[in-house]
């Protein structure tokens, strides 16, 4: 944002400093009203795809994501260890705001008939990808919730406890 900011002001100035005086300053709003054209492009240069790497020591590579409010997410997992899927799984659960995380865990255990992801709990997820094992790469789309700090973690039990995070939406 300082970045559009600062591109605004200096085109302004420059503006102001080329144009002739005989411009009434009524108009002078009219460059103002650009700028919120060159936001929203600012906005999807920086939003791109994420990717989150998740091998066989149990851990990802990332343990905070930053997303705009209503912003398309994309997101790829990719399971960069060896192990089967039913010996060392790996999913990414965003769990809706105030959602118990470790309780959210504990039911995964005995759901997995559904990715892991408790069937009593489902309204408790923002979104999720598929459960994957080792050499595996499975993606989502989905649209980032209000703005808040949500929890994310890979439900496969036994790995909440070192595979969790942060998604942040500003």
């Amino acid at each position: 944002m300082k970045k559009v900011f600062i591109i605004f002001a200096s085109s302004a100035f420059m503006f102001a400093s080329c144009g002739d005086s005989s411009t009434p300053a009524a108009e002078a709003p009219a460059t103002e009203a650009a700028a919120p054209a060159e936001a929203p492009a600012e906005i999807v240069e920086e939003a791109g795809p994420i990717t989150l790497n998740a091998g066989d020591d149990m851990k990802y590579d990332i343990s905070e994501i930053e997303v705009k409010e209503g912003q398309t997410v994309k997101l790829t997992l990719h399971h960069t260890g060896k192990s089967p899927v039913t010996a060392m799984g790996h999913n990414f659960v965003l769990l809706a705001a105030g959602t118990d995380l470790d309780a959210f865990a504990k039911a995964a255990i005995a759901a997995k008939d559904n990715d892991y992801i408790p069937k009593e709990m489902e309204k408790d997820v923002v979104a999720h990808t598929k459960t994957i094992g080792g050499g595996e790469t499975t993606e989502i789309e989905f649209t980032a919730p209000a703005k808040g700090t949500y929890d994310f973690l890979c439900s496969f039990p036994g790995h909440s406890g070192s595979m969790r995070g942060k998604f942040i939406v500003k």
